[in-house]
């Protein structure tokens, strides 16, 4: 698709605060709300705009622990690959979940309380799935950079 100036501020703005008014949103882009209402209505069609939540912060909820877990598999079939799948998504800690190319076959994000519960968490995860055959952990000590906003440009 291609992205006019316009599209690119709007997007921007909304990745921002999604809170914005319509009229916030057409006034920016020097446009009445019915152009800017069908600009939005149309990147919500194409998928370009997914969803709109609230992003929380963790520390105040006692989520302090971000574990960044690699998984290797002994089996790559695609019976094994869609039980495995959809028993990771089940996890509430997993706030991320990836396919790899390279050493691991996929990669976690786990954000949980402290070590105490990403023991529990790891523990479970091990349990309810077969056909792992290598888990490593590496533990975030500090979060230095944390966005949700992609860096849109036009094209």
């Amino acid at each position: 698709m291609e992205l006019d100036s316009v599209d690119v501020t709007l997007l921007r703005m909304i990745q921002k605060d999604s809170t914005l008014s319509l009229a916030d949103l057409a006034e920016s882009v020097n446009l009445t709300t019915t152009p800017c209402w069908k600009r939005i209505k149309r990147f919500e069609e194409l998928g370009i705009i997914d969803k709109r939540v609230a992003l929380l912060n963790p520390a105040p909820l006692g989520l302090d622990f971000t574990a960044f877990v690699m998984l290797k598999t002994s089996d790559h079939s695609h019976d094994w690959y869609q039980r495995f799948s959809s028993q990771i998504a089940e996890f509430e800690e997993v706030m991320e979940f990836y396919r790899m190319a390279g050493e691991y076959d996929y990669m976690l994000k786990v954000v949980v309380a402290d070590m105490q519960a990403y023991d529990h968490f790891y523990k479970k995860m091990v349990n309810a799935v077969t056909g792992i055959a290598d888990v490593t952990s590496t533990f975030a000590m500090e979060s230095i950079k944390y966005t949700t906003a992609l860096p849109i440009h036009e094209r």
